[in-house]
């Protein structure tokens, strides 16, 4: 049995592959301590200690935000312990008096500065000493730290003083992140910034994999990166920065897989849960960035590129100081959740509000399994309501609206705001609370057909069971002119492809069980950012099209510098077969009041999903109820079941 497991904000997805059959479940998240979840579902599945685990885990993220990472002594080159403080100088907020800067990972008191130079060409200028050593040890052993982050100048080019860091250090015990291993490539700061979040985020990871399969011995565990690729947990430590999107990477290759075996390669996802949603933009492929921020720290690791909005099905409706009406970022989380869930919450929240509205049927939430309590969404409403002389229905509208346009801003980010129409491509909703606004949503976009999976509740957990183990490499080159050439560029990849294949065989992997791919850092001579595009026979021609595509103009004439080479290494996994749907029955369960946006009230019919037929269709408005989501489809819009269950949905 292979389970694959995506813990939310809210709730912890399953989806389990035994002999060619899925099976899927959900529990409440367990915040305190992510694991319990993970263990309670498993056994709820009576799946065991199954052979192996994937697993999509927020719990990087979390401590990065709450500031409860690791203790870390950063180790610098002399002169250079600023850098990390000191940043790029940029200003998201230019005219913002009232700008609050995040709390910083560590203090200054935390950087200490060793005596050792290397030039950009890799050359010692001055040697490591071991007075500068021991002085370390001394520091570390007398204040404690947890782990240690070491980023000298230049170690890209020559890792030879970052290894004698490690060396002196291996006896004490403490995990150690070394720049040159973990991102070898230039721009002091990001190099840096990296490598602190690693090291920030490394005990943490250790710890909560460590728990895991101690309760779960026999068990083969593998991370969700967010690349999309699956990560060893052995490896968790060394490349604990690169769990940071875990989940949301999940969703995003699992839609993209899903949609692309259904003959649609041009889609935007969009991850509606319980806590935020993520929306990732799939133009023939997914789109990778290497420039992510997380509240001003760089992580310039190959990432899914993934656009995140505090806006959920358990976002609190409050209104603000100004007493105008707002929805989120805070969120009800899984305790005690929105107030309809009957756990003592008594805040509205966005699921409070369909249900107020009507667009979720109490009885069957969660296919049963969580009957929601009107009576306390609406006393909490009305609450609100009262306070500020709103009618409840006239709020709960409001708040869907507020949401709806949060959400359609965060599309427009991923599409408009990149010289893309969102009318060219397939909007593809999942998560728990995705299928209740994606009409609405598509409307504002004029999107024209929606797909909302099968599986949409847990999609991110199914795209665990989709996705390979893989492994990104890096190095600096710096080549220019004439030298941007096959001859030059085969055998320093060739270099790189072996130490790469070096570093995998500690997890047990040989060189016939894996496929290579390697990219090419270019930029024109001059210029000082760069483009990342495969290397074919036709690299150059590729980086010009995408020049001109990105930036509207291209220079085919003008010299190029190759600036970085990269090797991505991923294993086969078995993918799982999707069943097809075998469905009998297509009469409305019930028939059931609904406000529409124009605060018009319908009576709508009930049809429960997993029981309709294949080439089931139906005319808005229709509610159609799942075990993990229902979808609200508005007037003007058409519903078709596939073969498989999924629901598509055209205007």
């Amino acid at each position: 049995m292979r389970v694959a497991v995506d813990t939310g904000g809210t709730f912890t997805d399953f989806v389990a592959e035994k002999d060619g059959k899925l099976f899927t479940h959900k529990v409440s998240s367990t915040p305190q301590d992510p694991s319990e979840a993970v263990l309670k579902g498993l056994e709820e599945l009576e799946a065991g200690a199954p052979e192996v685990l994937l697993h999509g885990t927020t719990v990087g993220t979390n401590a990065f935000l709450t500031r409860k990472g690791a203790r870390v002594l950063l180790v610098t080159t002399s002169g250079f312990e600023d850098v990390v403080f000191i940043g790029r100088q940029n200003r998201p907020k230019l005219f913002d008096f009232f700008v609050t800067k995040p709390p910083p990972l560590i203090k200054r008191s935390q950087v200490i500065g060793l005596p050792e130079r290397v030039s950009a060409r890799g050359e010692v200028l001055r040697a490591l000493n071991e007075e500068a050593l021991s002085l370390l040890r001394h520091l570390l052993e007398e204040k404690k730290f947890e782990a240690v982050a070491v980023s000298f100048l230049h170690s890209y080019a020559n890792p030879l003083h970052e290894q004698k860091v490690r060396e002196a250090l291996a006896d004490l015990g403490l995990p150690v992140s070394l720049s040159s291993e973990l991102l070898p490539e230039f721009r002091e700061f990001e190099r840096t910034s990296t490598t602190l979040v690693n090291a920030y985020l490394a005990p943490i990871m250790a710890s909560y994999v460590g728990r895991l399969r101690k309760s779960l011995p026999r068990t083969k565990l593998f991370l969700m990166q967010s690349s999309g690729g699956l990560m060893p947990a052995e490896a968790v430590g060394r490349r604990a920065a690169a769990t940071l999107l875990s989940g949301p990477a999940a969703g995003v290759y699992g839609a993209f897989a899903l949609a692309r075996s259904l003959g649609r390669n041009r889609i935007i996802t969009f991850d509606m849960g319980g806590t935020s949603t993520d929306v990732s933009l799939c133009d023939g492929a997914p789109t990778f960035t290497r420039n992510y921020q997380l509240e001003g720290y760089p992580v310039h690791l190959k990432m899914i590129d993934i656009h995140t909005i505090g806006a959920g099905g358990g976002s609190v409706i409050s209104f603000d100081r100004g007493g105008a009406l707002r929805v989120g970022p805070e969120s009800a989380g899984a305790a005690p959740g929105p107030a309809c869930y009957g756990r003592g919450g008594s805040v509205p929240t966005v699921t409070d509000a369909n249900l107020v509205l009507g667009r979720l049927v109490p009885d069957l939430f969660l296919g049963g399994r969580l009957p929601l309590h009107q009576d306390q969404a609406l006393r909490a409403f009305s609450s609100l309501a009262a306070r500020y002389g709103f009618k409840v229905q006239e709020l709960a509208l409001g708040a869907i609206a507020i949401v709806n346009t949060n959400m359609e801003q965060a599309i427009k980010k991923v599409s408009v705001e990149r010289g893309l129409d969102p009318a060219d491509f397939t909007l593809v909703c999942f998560g728990g609370a995705g299928g209740l606004h994606a009409t609405a949503l598509a409307e504002r976009l004029r999107i024209k057909e929606v797909l909302v999976p099968r599986f949409s509740g847990v999609l991110s957990a199914l795209g665990l069971l989709m996705a390979r183990p893989s492994f990104d490499f890096s190095r600096t080159v710096f080549l220019e002119g004439e030298r941007v050439a096959f001859e030059y560029l085969l055998p320093l990849l060739e270099e790189l492809a072996e130490r790469a294949l070096s570093e995998v065989a500690r997890y047990g992997y040989r060189r016939e069980d894996l496929r290579a791919e390697a990219e090419i850092d270019l930029r024109y001579q001059g210029q000082s950012y760069e483009l990342t595009v495969p290397f074919t026979a036709n690299f150059r021609e590729h980086f010009h099209t995408l020049h001109q595509r990105l930036y509207g103009y291209s220079m085919p004439l003008s010299p190029l510098e190759a600036v970085a080479i990269r090797i991505n290494l991923a294993a086969d996994f078995p993918s799982p077969a999707l069943p097809e749907i075998k469905g009998t029955r297509k009469e409305a369960l019930a028939f059931q009041r609904v406000l529409l946006a124009d605060g018009k009230e319908v009576e709508v019919p009930v049809y429960r999903w997993e029981g309709l037929p294949p080439e089931a269709e139906f005319r808005g408005p229709v509610l159609l109820v799942g075990d993990y989501a229902t979808v609200w489809v508005e007037p003007g819009w058409r519903a078709a079941l596939d073969a498989y269950g999924n629901i598509w949905l055209h205007s």
